[in-house]
């Protein structure tokens, strides 16, 4: 025998071999078992615990070692199985050691879980009642009832049976709870805990009611009174277990106080009547006994009432609910919140406040006021713990309270409270996980209610949360495109995947969102609200805790983040519910901040936002299926359309009908209008009949497509073909005229107008009816300007069709140049900068409806010659700018408006007999000035051909009615006289010379004109009249100027002279001396140009009856060279060459041309009358120092046209003044011209000829030519001649040689053109 076997010597030989095996692991060689030794020795008194304990020992190894062995003996005979289980089931009583006693139980499992015989596990059940039932000690029944509980869990149809077969030993057990020693209760407990537990608990279901309820009392009794630890979380985990059951929750929350504090020995009956009679929650028990575990200091203690108190709001929370807050049970469960850091713990409460929160009782008794800080605490911890379901469910239940505390009790009456709960909330929109961030979210919606906002409202913290959810939102890893064919399959597979979970965290945003517009519009509505009366006074707070702050926040995030995530995740996964938020939030912005909608109206149209928001009501709408997204998607289109109409039609914004007549359309046509796009022009098509109101049935279906087809197509979204658009209004138009009985509300026929307008180029041309049709809907109205919009296709299509251009043209001309277009912002902003923003947009479209339709130009002349000032002013800007702009067809327009000119000259000569020419009656519109400059611009871009056929017929007769108003004119009309004398020199200077001598013949006779000459220049020669007083620039410049052009005109013609012009040339010439400061250069120009006039005549005109004064002649008798100079004298002379080198020196353009050309006139007249004062003015340093001056100003001065004359004037006089005076040695005072003319080539050389103007060629070629004749002194050197030979060839072929001696050309001051718009477009300038 080994060390292992167990077998008793003393007593072994006794037993049959049949008993006994070597049992075991066979390499081992087994362990040598007697089951009759081991009956023996267990049953005997003298036989050592540990010799027993040995062998249990050995026992418990052969069963767990080598299954089956030791059945298979005791199969030889049940009795001896049975003779087995009982002496185990003596040692429970028996025994007293526990070692012994715990490998008894354990034998005692193993054996039978060996045998698995129904039989043993009934004959064990049936001995454990007989001991119960024979009255034996309670206490020594602890172990047994270990044993019974440690079966039951290795077995577990053994508490089936227990519940079916054996309801008496149920019985006993209840009784044996009843024994005051608390390690017994305990070990009953443990039977209860593993029969209610069995089967997952549903062996508990077959329990007699009676027992279970007898259990309920019992538990209740014991939770009551226990104090051992043992005991209690036992009793607790029988009541977690209890709890799970509805009936069981029954009677433990009806069980009465009174009956739960008897005492624990007396067994009190619960009858089935007093089971379901309902208790006052003061009577009710449990609570308190879970409150005061609430308490207790073990975590695993609070956290199974907590889970307990959960189960039981979960069977029913409306009956049970009212208990648990009366007993101020949530009050302890906010104060374990704020105290723990057990994720376990902190879960269980938040579920547990989750379904009391659900009783308005919780928040009646101010328990969400007393616990909100502690959960706001409490939810700072969690966000930083590992555990998410915990953060989870926390702001779950801060949502919830949230949500459902009502408006009269404020949570956050001061701000640290809101703040901190905002900061909480905040910590959860930033965690990495999307589930806690969303449910964030969900709290932060409910955060935003007006009823929880502190006072002052805290704008600053709520812009922080908004642009913390708006940053997240960003950051959202959204579906592509690529993804949406497969969204569908990837959702129904894995409903938490990153998509998903990203959806579910958007639509939860949308919903916050909302709820800050929301807010927003409530406390925009309330002034203490809005203007947050009691914010501190600092500047900077007041500007962040503003309204209006936290709304430019609202509409900078939706505009730049929210409307392109929805967008682009509703072009993957539309959903309807996420869409419905989305157009909310778009409606509130309109709401917000009125004075940006505008922009963000545009934007949005110009996004497509019609075609969405229309395709989204087709999609989800159709068939009344989702109402609330249908109602989303109208107001927003409402208050999009509303806000689109009123600034881009002034009408519809000055008209309050108008636009509540719109309003109404949308209104009730909006939510029934689902179809596609597709189906629009058949709905257009339709002939709905008679309808009551304007604004309901489907022929206001069809307004409310015509207003959302125009405002789409103006702000670039096609809805439909433009061929298509076009064709439906037109139906639509000619059924509302041929009902009769109703007519289109002005807002909509203007978008209709304007939709046929726009669509006109891709259509068709109208028919006659069709015309007619449009032409009687558009007369139907009273006033055609309500139905006007300011757009150039209306100009358009209205000038298009004759008869609409005969009715409605004029008023439409009007409208256009009256009112001014909308600014693009590219305008305003070139406005704000100073920069030249180009032609005027509504000329420029004239110009091109003129090129289309010319026609129109007799209209817009009408209105020169008839409209008030402002109107004919803009008129007229339109017709100068068709004939500066036009190249194809101007001669054509320029007769035309000759013809019309003409007869508008004769109209006004005929009705200003009686009055004043020019003056303008009472009732009529002086119109004279305006008609006189559109004939100046015409007759400067009309062609030369053309002028020289018609100067003998229509200009003729032009030009003699202008001379005929211009004598007639009051002398301080300056406005008609202007450009009178204007057109008057115009003619003269561009006609030929075949014609100029009729012309010059016509003006000299007209005694009216010459007297107007006269007065004018009369009023400016007196000395004592300051320049202020005199009369105006630009019509002193103009006199001058025509009678300039009349001297030389009259000394070529010969032409006889009825009357002189009376002129003081002493004081002009100083007035241009002394006074050139202060004359505007335009008229000093005049003055030069009158002066070259008379020069180039000697002095000695006709036309002009010159005065002189001492000034200028000296003192008589007059000196020789004062008379041949007569009646400049040499004095006069030198001041005026004095002059024009100063006015040299100015560098101005006209000033330059004009005074070399006046200084060639007076060296010629000088040459003429006095060489020697001629060779004093060219040869004296003044002269020379003037050039140099002008020569050094830099390569663009020195190659000036004029600066290139002016070296050819010095050269050609410095040879003449040589010539006539034989004594002067060469060289010795003449001007060194070489130097000049070396510079000059120098430059040419560097800059290349190429690089010239055809002026500048022209006026070098001529200076070369005369260097080459050899005019010059001294003469040019022989390397000189060669550089100047080259540079002729390079040249282009110059003009013949003109002799220095005569005037240069009048026209280098003035190009024929430029003089006229320059004069006629300065005339206001001039006037001041």
């Amino acid at each position: 025998m080994t060390s292992n076997d167990v077998i008793y010597d003393k007593i072994h030989f006794r037993h049959d071999s049949k008993w006994s095996g070597r049992l075991g692991p066979a390499e081992g060689g087994g362990m040598l078992l007697c089951v009759a030794c081991v009956i023996e020795m267990l049953e005997s008194d003298d036989i050592a615990s540990v010799r027993k304990s040995f062998a249990l020992s050995g026992i418990s190894g052969v069963l767990k070692c080598s299954p089956g062995a030791l059945r298979e003996l005791l199969r030889q005979d049940h009795g001896v199985s049975l003779r087995f289980i009982t002496s185990l089931l003596e040692m429970l009583h028996t025994t007293e050691v526990a070692v012994t006693l715990e490998k008894v139980e354990q034998v005692l499992v193993l054996l039978l879980l060996e045998l698995q015989s129904d039989l043993s596990f009934h004959f064990v059940l049936d001995q454990i009642h007989r001991q119960l039932s024979d009255q034996l000690s309670l206490k020594s029944f602890i172990p047994t009832f270990n044993f019974l509980g440690s079966l039951m869990e290795a077995v577990p149809n053994v508490g089936q049976s227990l519940v079916t077969q054996y309801v008496p030993l149920l019985e006993h057990l209840c009784s044996a709870w009843l024994y005051p020693d608390e390690r017994l209760k305990a070990s009953v407990l443990c039977v209860w805990l593993k029969l209610f537990g069995a089967a997952g608990g549903l062996t508990a279901h077959s329990l007699p009611t009676a027992i279970r309820d007898r259990v309920c009392m019992l538990l209740l009794q014991t939770l009551a009174n226990a104090s051992s630890p043992q005991l209690i979380n036992k009793s607790i985990g029988l009541l977690w277990l209890l709890v799970q059951q509805g009936d069981a929750v029954s009677v433990l929350m009806n069980t009465p106080s009174n009956q739960i504090m008897c005492d624990d020995n007396q067994n009190i009956p619960i009858s089935s009547s007093q089971n379901q009679e309902q208790q006052s929650p003061e009577q009710c028990h449990l609570p308190l006994i879970l409150k005061k575990l609430l308490l207790s200091g073990d975590d695993a203690l609070q956290v199974t009432s907590t889970k307990c108190i959960a189960s039981i709001l979960a069977h029913s929370p409306s009956q049970y609910s009212a208990a648990i807050i009366k007993a101020d049970i949530p009050e302890f469960l906010f104060d374990r919140v704020a105290s723990t850091r057990s994720d376990l713990l902190l879960w269980s409460v938040y579920s547990c406040l989750l379904l009391l929160v659900e009783d308005p009782l919780f928040f009646s008794q101010c328990h969400s006021v007393y616990g909100i800080e502690s959960l706001v605490r409490s939810l700072k911890e969690a966000l930083q713990l590992t555990d998410l379901d915990v953060s989870k469910q926390g702001l779950l239940l801060l949502a919830e309270i949230l949500e459902r505390q009502p408006p009269s009790v404020h949570l956050f009456p001061s701000v640290p409270g809101f703040v901190a709960v905002l900061e909480a909330v905040l910590a959860g929109v930033s965690t990495s996980c999307l589930l806690v961030a969303t449910q964030a979210v969900s709290a932060a919606s409910s955060l935003f209610r007006l009823n929880h906002q502190s006072r002052p409202v805290q704008y600053r913290a709520l812009k922080l949360l908004v642009e913390s959810i708006t940053n997240r939102i960003s950051e959202l890893p959204l579906p592509s495109s690529a993804h949406r064919k497969n969204s569908g399959s990837l959702k129904k597979l894995d409903p938490c995947n990153l998509f998903s979970r990203s959806e579910g965290f958007l639509l939860q945003a949308l919903v916050c969102f909302q709820a800050a517009c929301r807010l927003a519009e409530e406390c925009a509505s309330e002034p203490v609200l809005k203007e947050n009366t009691f914010t501190a006074p600092s500047k900077q707070n007041q500007a962040q805790e503003s309204l209006e702050c936290l709304c430019q926040c609202l509409l900078s995030c939706c505009d730049s983040v929210w409307i392109p995530i929805v967008v682009r995740m509703s072009e993957c996964t539309p959903n309807s519910q996420m869409l419905q938020f989305f157009y909310s939030i778009l409606s509130s912005q309109f709401t917000l901040l009125p004075a940006l909608m505008p922009v963000f109206a545009n934007k949005m149209a110009s996004s497509h936002f019609y075609r969405l928001a229309l395709e989204h009501k087709v999609l989800f709408c159709a068939g009344d299926r989702n109402p609330h997204l249908n109602a989303s998607c109208c107001g927003f289109l409402q208050k999009l359309s509303m806000c689109l109409l009123s600034q881009s039609d002034t009408a519809f914004a000055s008209h309050q009908h108008d636009a509540e007549e719109v309003e109404n359309i949308l209104l009730h046509s909006l939510p029934s209008l689902s179809c596609r796009l597709l189906d629009w022009p058949s709905l257009l098509c339709e002939s709905p009949g008679l309808q009551l109101c304007d604004y309901k049935g489907p022929r206001a279906t069809q307004y409310c497509v015509v207003i959302i087809l125009h405002l789409a197509m103006q702000h670039g979204d096609r809805l439909l073909p433009d061929q298509t658009v076009f064709s439906s209004v037109v139906w639509l138009l000619c059924s509302v005229q041929e009902q009769g009985s109703c007519t289109l509300p002005p807002s909509v026929l203007r978008c209709a107008l304007q939709l046929l307008a726009v669509t006109q180029d891709k259509s068709t041309s109208l028919d006659g009816a069709r015309l007619n049709c449009i032409s009687k809907v558009l007369s139907s109205y009273q006033s055609f300007s309500s139905l006007y919009t300011h757009h150039p296709a209306l100009l358009h299509f209205i000038c298009r069709y004759q008869e609409l251009a005969h009715k409605f043209g004029p008023l439409v001309l009007e409208l256009w140049l009256t009112r001014k277009g909308h600014n693009t912002g590219e305008e305003l902003t070139m406005a704000e900068e100073g920069q030249d923003a180009g032609p005027d947009t509504e000329v420029m479209e004239m110009l091109s409806v003129l090129e289309k339709y010319p026609a129109v130009i007799l209209t817009l002349l009408d209105m020169v010659c008839t409209k008030e000032a402002s109107l004919a002013e803009r008129a007229l800007v339109v017709l100068e700018g068709v004939l500066c702009n036009q190249q194809d067809y101007v001669a054509d327009l320029c007769a035309a408006l000759m013809s019309a000119l003409l007869q508008a000259l004769q109209k006004l000569s005929v009705e200003n007999v009686g009055h004043g020419l020019g003056q303008g009656s009472t009732t009529e519109v002086n119109s004279l000035p305006l008609v006189l400059r559109l004939l100046c611009v015409t007759h400067a871009r009309e062609s030369p051909p053309s002028f020289y056929s018609k100067m003998d017929g229509m200009h003729f007769k032009l030009l003699y009615h202008v001379c005929n108003i211009a004598g007639r004119l009051n002398p301080n009309n300056t406005e008609s006289l202007v450009p009178a004398l204007n057109y008057l020199y115009c003619c003269l200077n561009m006609s030929p010379p075949l014609c100029t001598d009729r012309a010059v013949s016509m003006l000299l006779s007209n005694s009216g004109l010459i007297e107007q000459l006269q007065t004018v220049l009369s009023s400016s020669s007196a000395p004592s009249l300051s320049l202020s007083a005199g009369p105006p620039s630009a019509l002193l410049c103009c006199s001058h100027l025509l009678l300039s052009s009349l001297i030389t005109l009259q000394h070529a013609h010969s032409t006889q002279v009825q009357k002189s012009i009376s002129w003081s040339l002493d004081a002009a010439v100083q007035r241009i001396l002394l006074q050139k400061r202060n004359i505007d250069n335009l008229l000093l120009v005049s003055y030069l140009k009158l002066l070259q006039a008379l020069l180039n005549v000697d002095l000695t005109s006709r036309v002009v009856s010159m005065s002189t004064g001492p000034g200028l002649v000296g003192s008589r008798p007059l000196t020789v060279e004062d008379g041949a100079l007569y009646p400049l004298g040499s004095r006069g002379a030198q001041c005026l060459s004095t002059v024009l080198s100063g006015l040299l020196l100015q560098k101005h353009e006209l000033l330059l041309r004009a005074s070399v050309n006046c200084l060639g006139s007076l060296l010629g007249f000088l040459q003429r009358r006095s060489p020697t004062t001629a060779k004093y003015v060219v040869c004296q340093p003044w002269s020379r120092f003037c050039l140099s001056c002008l020569l050094s100003s830099g390569e663009s001065c020195l190659l000036h046209p004029a600066i290139l004359r002016l070296i050819r004037l010095v050269s050609c006089y410095t040879h003449f003044t040589c010539q006539s005076n034989q004594l002067l040695q060469q060289g010795s005072t003449a001007v060194q011209w070489e130097p000049d003319l070396v510079q000059v080539m120098d430059t040419v050389e560097r800059r290349g000829v190429k690089e010239l103007s055809q002026e500048a060629t022209q006026a070098l070629g001529q200076l070369l030519a005369e260097i080459q004749s050899g005019v010059s002194h001294p003469p040019p050197t022989e390397e000189l001649k060669q550089r100047v030979r080259s540079m002729m060839e390079s040249l282009r072929p110059p003009p013949p040689t003109e002799s220095c001696s005569s005037s240069l050309p009048s026209n280098i001051l003035y190009p024929k053109v430029q003089v006229i718009v320059t004069h006629s477009r300065s005339q206001s300038a001039l006037n001041t």
